[in-house]
């Protein structure tokens, strides 16, 4: 006999997305593991569930935290895990303790529910056929230079996840890595009571945060990059002068190279060009 652990989403918001499945295998669960007890708690008491021992699994005991699971499954239990909001693994703990478990020769299972990033793509207006989930950008450094750039030419509709106070940075970033024209759909609160969804361009989405104090927890949904012409010297150039200013040339050339979708080489061959003249 072996145990079960199961992925129970719960609402983003609306505690009304909480589904009669969920509720039924929290509660016939041995334990149940989440982010925060006192958060969870609540919902559960709003749900009518009692009886069932809570723990904090996240991203710091995830793993410390999987010793008890698989003793609990090694005896045929089921534990099941929940997170603050949304669904376990999507930008929250859960993908590396169902990977133990699955490494142990246990089932992971699922009980479907809410998940930010799907509900802000279905209601951006731009193609859900293909799309990229990002989740949080890097927050500095190379790394969300190149993230920045991947994203700029990346032809699919793209999600991201970010929090209201870094939220006016990373769109002002995106506007200078996509160009101030490529449309967005910017979405606050979902399913909660001030839930909102903004949309425009994103040199309008820099001017609307200017003027709107940032609050809730935000998704980005970003229309994809448009079929790229035959690239001349110039507009290399012209990038170049922009990503130059306040980055090293090594970044510039990576981020022009992640606009425009040019070969390395040529890139860099422009940069030393622009270097002599600057």
């Amino acid at each position: 006999m072996t145990g079960t652990l199961v992925l129970v989403a719960t609402p983003i918001g609306n505690l009304g997305d909480l589904s009669p499945r969920a509720v039924a295998t929290l509660q016939s669960s041995s334990l149940i593991l989440c982010e925060d007890t006192r958060h969870s708690g609540r919902l559960l008491a709003h749900a009518g569930i009692s009886g069932v021992r809570l723990a904090v699994c996240n991203e710091h005991t995830e793993i410390e935290r999987s010793r008890e699971v698989l003793a609990l499954l090694d005896a045929g239990e089921t534990v099941t895990m929940i997170t603050d909001a949304g669904t376990p693994g999507i930008s929250d703990p859960g993908s590396r303790l169902a990977r133990v478990v699955l490494d142990a020769g246990h089932a992971v299972s699922a009980v479907p529910g809410p998940a930010a990033f799907v509900m802000a793509l279905v209601v951006s207006g731009f193609d859900t056929t293909r799309f990229v989930f990002e989740g949080f950008l890097p927050r500095s450094g190379r790394e969300r230079t190149n993230r920045l750039s991947s994203v700029a030419s990346e032809s699919r509709t793209t999600v991201i996840y970010e929090a209201p106070h870094r939220m006016e940075r990373t769109t002002k970033d995106l506007a200078e890595a996509c160009g101030g024209q490529r449309r967005v759909a910017v979405a606050r609160e979902l399913t909660k009571m001030y839930e909102s969804v903004w949309r425009g361009t994103l040199a309008d989405a820099v001017t609307h945060l200017d003027t709107t104090a940032p609050r809730g927890e935000y998704v980005i949904v970003l229309e994809g990059a448009p079929p790229r012409g035959e690239v001349s010297d110039d507009e290399i150039r012209s990038a170049l002068h922009e990503a130059l200013e306040g980055h090293s040339r090594k970044d510039a050339v990576a981020a022009v190279v992640g606009q425009l979708e040019v070969p390395k080489r040529r890139v860099y061959d422009l940069a030393l060009a622009v270097d002599r003249h600057v």
